[in-house]
């Protein structure tokens, strides 16, 4: 069962619809015909590589751009709590930030059903969020801080979040390694006929690994459902695009495989392309989207994000693009809410985040016991060095 979240009883001109989002985006389709509908040309036009390509405009109303404004706020703000928590030292170990790219994780998810699948590399916080596959920032912020209560009981990590259920697998530590897992989600898919698409992601860094190409090759020649978005934050842990890679044009990597580049920064551009891309790979097998996104962050935190880039040009894509920005403005524009209706959201997001993490902060860590839990399917009983320490689970 997907988390429930309360998202405001303001709003009044909007409809009951908006009043609680049960579904597994805060990006709810439309369903309320009293909700404003507005159309939106794009700016930014796509790039095509070997196919015709997604909507150049899209519909949207109060209840969708809402619902993506709260839902890219929230990731946003479990982020900055994150950052937060880490230079306090409660956080350990590896830490990776989503923030800029927001609009690339909600705007896909709208696409896809609770069936789909979606895999991802280490900078995965957010997919818990999206995906519903940790239920909220308290599951995040505790497996962050290592407590029992995280969404992977605390083993897991920055890097390793994961749920089987919702059919999120991570969250996986090494470069590129998800993509042949990724290839192989979607290879199930077709070979159980359950009508379902995986959605593999990798950054511009693993686009230069070896092992997403033989993915290609084989998603290519089994013609499987599988989405392959190469989120191109164009630093990769450090290093310009323009100087990592010969060919910056990623959406053409597949060379057989179509591609299309995506403004990454618009939520409602990812959203169409995610779209068409769900009713193409159905049909035809896998396709590339390059999402042109920005990491406002270091690579890690043990990146200062500034010595390969200077803080004039991350200024400038926060003024100019910021993907909460966009959306927030195309909002007031069209009259959809008004600027103290935003207000009152992101105070509701803010107390929400605070809960979060005093949530984690008090939650239990795993107990000794735990280390031993989770190895095997089917319960084992552990065998202690001592008879006396060996227990059943």
């Amino acid at each position: 069962m997907f988390a429930t979240r309360r998202v405001t009883s303001l709003l009044p001109s909007i409809g009951n619809t908006f009043q609680l989002f049960q579904t597994r985006s805060y990006a709810k389709k439309p369903t309320s015909k009293t909700s404003k509908s507005i159309q939106i040309d794009f700016k930014v036009p796509y790039q095509l590589h070997k196919c015709d390509g997604p909507a150049t405009s899209t519909t949207t109303n109060s209840e969708e751009a809402l619902g993506f404004y709260r839902e890219m706020n929230y990731i946003r703000r479990m982020e900055i709590a994150a950052d937060g928590l880490y230079k306090q030292k409660k956080i350990r170990g590896f830490l990776h930030l989503y923030n800029g790219q927001e609009a690339v994780a909600s705007g896909l998810e709208y696409a896809l059903t609770p069936e789909d699948h979606v895999i991802t590399a280490y900078r995965d916080h957010a997919f818990m969020v999206t995906r519903r596959a940790g239920g909220t920032a308290k599951e995040v912020l505790s497996e962050l801080m290592g407590k029992k209560t995280g969404c992977s009981k605390g083993k897991g990590g920055s890097m390793h979040m994961y749920n089987a259920k919702t059919h999120f697998y991570g969250g996986n530590g090494i470069v590129g390694a998800q993509c042949p897992v990724g290839t192989g989600l979607a290879f199930a898919q077709k070979y159980l006929k359950n009508g379902g698409v995986t959605v593999t992601y990798y950054g511009d860094g693993a686009a230069n690994q070896g092992q997403l190409f033989e993915s290609y090759n084989m998603a290519a020649l089994w013609k499987l459902p599988v989405i392959y978005v190469c989120e191109n934050n164009q630093y990769a842990m450090g290093t310009s695009t323009k100087r990592a890679s010969f060919s910056q044009e990623y959406f053409k990597r597949g060379d057989f495989i179509p591609g299309v580049l995506v403004d990454g920064m618009n939520v409602l551009t990812v959203k169409e392309a995610g779209k068409y891309a769900v009713n193409f790979v159905k049909e035809n097998g896998p396709i590339i989207l390059e999402m042109k996104t920005y990491r406002y962050f270091g690579h890690s935190m043990s990146d200062p994000g500034t010595t390969y880039r200077t803080r004039d040009e991350i200024n400038k894509i926060r003024e100019e693009s910021d993907p909460i920005n966009q959306i927030k403005n195309i909002i007031l524009e069209h009259q959809l809410a008004t600027e103290e209706e935003l207000k009152e959201i992101d105070k509701e997001i803010r107390q929400e985040i605070d809960e979060a993490i005093a949530y984690a902060e008090k939650s239990p860590e795993p107990s000794t016991e735990d280390l031993f839990m989770d190895v095997y399917v089917e319960k084992t009983r552990v065998r202690g060095t001592e008879l006396a320490n060996s227990f059943s689970p």
